[in-house]
């Protein structure tokens, strides 16, 4: 650790910081996002992202003590700054003592695409953080957000996420960029399934084995007119209990866990 100590809430670290947790064009000028939290951090480290700056308090735990040093063995800038600054900047309502600025990552997309999720319009950050751990753990290659869709960098979403930012390749695409990405670039094209709630086969009756791209909309407003457009065939989760719609998060977890049990092979 550097054994400097920042005191001042006008210290241009700390005022950046602020921007870059409060203002998405900040963090889009400068490919930057700020992670909060013990365990964040810790996802972060242990896939080898090194972040610019990282900020510590002296009631940090032994456990955020140890990723602390560990970004510093990275070649991070690890200063220690006063609880009452922290709790001034933190978007959290009680701050873990750390937090760290990255750079963001241009995503590295396999050579092959064969299993893509696509989020069209999704507005709650909440939700998308959700949905992108979700599809981390099921597997996805890559998630691509539509215009429209809310920042991935966003605090909640970064929060709600729990790591899946570090593992899955996640873009900010226009509708023309993700419609080349998945019909144009893949070989073979990915066929686009767009989950609906009130028409399309039933996802258990729908062959989810073939090169896919799995599309979500917002709940609250629907598919878009481009997702309606680039969509190859569309895809339902049947409601015995007559509900008019799932938690896009939710009926995402439906289907991209219906994608790995097709494609499981159980011995």
């Amino acid at each position: 650790m550097t054994g400097t100590i920042i005191t001042s809430s006008q210290n241009p670290k700390l005022q950046r910081v602020r921007k870059l947790l409060e203002k998405r064009k900040q963090r889009e000028d400068e490919q930057a996002f700020v992670v909060e939290g013990v365990r964040l951090a810790e996802e972060a480290l242990a896939a080898g992202w090194q972040p610019e700056l990282a900020l510590f308090t002296n009631e940090l735990s032994a456990r955020g003590m140890k990723v602390a040093r560990g970004f510093e063995s990275m070649g991070a800038e690890v200063i220690e700054i006063s609880p009452r600054l922290m709790n001034s900047i933190a978007g959290t309502e009680t701050p873990q003592g750390l937090l760290a600025v990255f750079p963001m990552r241009k995503a590295r997309l396999p050579e092959t695409l064969d299993f893509v999720l696509i989020a069209d319009n999704l507005r709650d950050p909440g939700n998308l953080g959700t949905l992108l751990r979700t599809a981390a753990a099921a597997g996805a290659q890559a998630a691509l957000l539509s215009p429209g869709t809310t920042d991935a960098y966003a605090p909640k979403a970064l929060r709600a996420g729990m790591g899946a930012h570090f593992r899955l390749p996640t873009l900010h695409l226009s509708w023309e960029e993700i419609e080349a990405l998945c019909k144009r670039q893949a070989n073979p094209p990915l066929r686009i399934f767009l989950a609906e709630a009130a028409r399309g086969a039933p996802c258990w009756e729908t062959d989810l084995r073939q090169p896919l791209a799995l599309m979500v909309g917002s709940e609250a407003e629907g598919s878009s007119p481009e997702a309606a457009r680039l969509a190859d065939e569309p895809v339902t989760i049947p409601m015995p209990g007559r509900s008019e719609s799932l938690n896009a998060a939710m009926a995402a977890g439906i289907l991209l866990f219906e994608i790995v049990r097709q494609r499981q092979t159980w011995k």
